[in-house]
């Protein structure tokens, strides 16, 4: 066998094509920053794309008629530093602006929608269930008239009352 360039028969009308062209180009979709009019789409493209490159790439390629192309040089950003504080220049790229044909519009998919928070019937109930537990926890008992707990307690240890024997000095007293 030999190792070398392979070479395709001669296509001929009515025979299948071997071979399909895609180019070396790219073109992505983005959110435009600013608002646009509905009929303008703004790309991402590959530096060496012209502007004609871009009108029959979507023409030939996505069959959407373009009325006109406008495109500009972003330059890439200048302010990054490394591991060396040597500043690093992002690479620049081409912005198209593709004014769609009359009558045609274009409009920014919204990829994820926020969804609709319909709470269950029975997870309100079982909320507000814990919730007036957890209350009763942290209320109050009307008697103490506001004594601390480590008063009314023998077995705590953080009583600031508590004498050497281990029983609180307020318990003794008379009241």
């Amino acid at each position: 066998m030999a190792t070398g360039r392979v070479v395709y028969p001669l296509y001929q009308l009515g025979n299948p094509q071997l071979r399909i062209f895609r180019t070396n180009f790219f073109m992505t979709l983005v959110r435009p920053g600013v608002p646009q009019p509905e009929d303008v789409v703004q790309f991402r493209v590959s530096m060496e794309m012209t502007r004609v490159d871009i009108k029959n790439y979507l023409e030939k390629i996505y069959n959407v008629p373009v009325a006109a192309v406008r495109t500009r040089i972003q330059f890439g950003s200048n302010k990054k530093r490394n591991h060396k504080n040597q500043k690093v220049k992002c690479p620049d790229y081409k912005v198209a602006y593709v004014q769609l044909d009359q009558g045609q519009t274009f409009q920014f998919p919204n990829l994820f929608p926020e969804k609709e928070q319909t709470p269950e019937s029975g997870s309100i109930d079982i909320q507000n269930k814990y919730l007036e537990e957890e209350r009763q926890k942290y209320q109050v008992d009307p008697r103490r008239g506001g004594v601390p707990d480590c008063f009314l307690c023998k077995t705590t240890t953080k009583c600031p009352q508590i004498n050497k024997k281990g029983s609180c000095s307020q318990e003794s007293a008379p009241g």
